[in-house]
């Protein structure tokens, strides 16, 4: 119990703060290296989804994640990841904390995802939504809330690439473009161009894992969803 109120607690410090996640000096901004298909370390301490890793390349993995039940807020438009990311996450961390219709509150999990609908440009605003894993134990009857949905998914294909460090708003389109030239010339790459062909721009997906005050061993992702 100590762990899941420690990681909720130094979010919502990090968050509340002036100070953006990633802009910090020396070794906050130095990416580290993480290796493809590395287990998420905090996932030993909270609980994750599941899933079963179908294939790997060179710089991405696939897995299909098995049926689970997400909190999403509603879209956050904002020119900066960070700030977007931020601002979703309090609505979470109140919802967990009991701001929901039953009262309840919910345990941490990991990983926090940041849904990116691009924008065209720029300094136009982006389009984020942000989503916590549900607990198992809460997937049965998820507790309802002013302004968060809940998002059942089935069995889900992604590509992910994983990264370490604190994330900065320029870190973003950098590895999602990554991602997409590691995938060059795969059947998963057709099959995620296939699957967002509605798109008007590119959708994908950020998964941070660690508390901001955890320093050594971050593991963050960038996940491309797609159908088979």
């Amino acid at each position: 119990m100590a762990v899941f109120s420690l990681f909720k607690l130094s979010m919502l410090l990090s968050l509340l703060s002036d100070v953006k996640l990633g802009s910090w000096p020396g070794i906050l901004t130095q990416k580290e290296a993480v290796a493809v298909g590395g287990f998420p370390q905090q996932c030993n301490r909270i609980e994750c989804p599941t899933y079963d890793v179908i294939n790997s390349g060179e710089g991405y993995e696939i897995r299909v994640y098995n049926s689970s039940m997400w909190a999403t807020t509603s879209p956050i438009d904002d020119i900066s990841f960070v700030d977007g990311t931020r601002t979703g996450f309090l609505q979470l961390f109140n919802y967990i904390q009991g701001k929901n219709n039953y009262n309840e509150q919910i345990e941490m999990t990991a990983p926090v995802l940041t849904e990116i609908a691009p924008s065209d440009g720029p300094f136009c605003e982006s389009s984020f939504l942000v989503s916590f894993y549900v607990p198992k134990k809460n997937q049965v009857d998820p507790p309802p809330a002013t302004g968060i949905s809940i998002q059942k998914w089935g069995p889900t294909y992604v590509a992910v690439r994983q990264f370490g460090g604190f994330i900065k708003d320029s870190d973003v389109g950098v590895e999602a473009a990554a991602l997409s030239a590691s995938l060059s010339g795969t059947t998963w790459l057709d099959a995620i161009k296939k699957s967002h062909s509605s798109d008007i721009t590119t959708v994908y997906t950020v998964a941070q894992y660690n508390s901001p005050f955890e320093f050594d061993n971050r593991v963050n992702e960038i996940w491309f969803k797609f159908d088979m």
